[in-house]
């Protein structure tokens, strides 16, 4: 049995996971934004081992949780799956907005802070196809909330999920580093009316973390739904561009690459 760790997984697709792997007998610790949702996640997988707590729009916040994570031991799979779609900018106190604090900061710091798992999988979205690969303001600290749209902060926090993948890949030939476009479902996050599949993406979800399947033996690669490989945008194979992103995230939050 695999021991999991699940972030942004108090609803939605990860509680959806984590509901489905504690199901099959995997000791899950769960992740939720505060103390309240920690208590609601657990009461809705009330099989899961634990649960940690962190607002990961708080870069203090999500360095604590990387040692709360640690304290806990040994995990054969993690999934950055918290992720923000629309809203405000927010400004965090490092003064970027919170959605690209909590899509590209905090995986950035949790994969680099936390002890090495044997598998490890960033949440991406077909919408990173949108998003730009120049790297350009990439935590709009020179636009700024004047110019803030969440629509391109979205697009672009999911091609750096992608990018963080297969950066990692390339430095922990030891983990198997994927990522993965869960679709778009029924969620709170996508909306009532999205024609996707959760099961089929619960599927790619399983097949990662517990390192079955054909797919499951890569390493930084992009999975879809029903355990499918596909092809990102090209920008995300650029390994100078790769190695850009993550130099911007560690001079923002004081975290060098691993």
């Amino acid at each position: 049995m695999a021991r999991i760790l699940i972030t942004g997984s108090s609803d939605g697709l990860g509680l959806l996971v984590a509901q489905r792997l504690a199901h099959d007998g995997h000791k899950v610790v769960l992740h939720a934004r505060n103390e309240q949702r920690a208590k609601d996640a657990k009461n809705a997988c009330p099989d899961a081992e634990s649960v940690v707590t962190g607002d990961l729009s708080s870069l203090s916040e999500t360095k604590k949780m990387a040692e709360d994570v640690n304290a806990l031991g040994a995990f054969d799979a993690i999934i950055h799956n918290a992720g923000l779609y629309r809203g405000a900018f927010r400004k965090t106190a490092e003064g970027i907005p919170a959605l690209a604090a909590v899509n590209t900061v905090a995986p950035y710091v949790l994969a680099c802070l936390i002890n090495k798992p044997k598998r490890l999988v960033f949440l991406s979205s077909e919408m990173h196809h949108s998003g730009d690969g120049s790297l350009k303001d990439v935590l709009w600290q020179q636009r700024g909330e004047r110019k803030w749209s969440d629509n391109s902060a979205y697009c672009d926090s999911k091609l750096h999920n992608v990018m963080f993948a297969k950066a990692f890949a390339r430095r922990w030939p030891d983990v198997k580093v994927n990522s993965l476009d869960p679709g778009w479902v029924a969620t709170k996050m996508g909306g009532a009316g999205a024609p996707g599949d959760p099961q089929k993406a619960v599927e790619s979800y399983v097949m990662l973390a517990l390192g079955e399947g054909d797919g499951a033996s890569k390493t930084g690669r992009y999975f879809r739904p029903g355990r499918r490989e596909d092809r990102p945008k090209t920008v995300a194979n650029d390994e100078a561009a790769q190695e850009r992103l993550m130099q911007i995230c560690a001079q923002l939050s004081g975290v060098e690459p691993a």
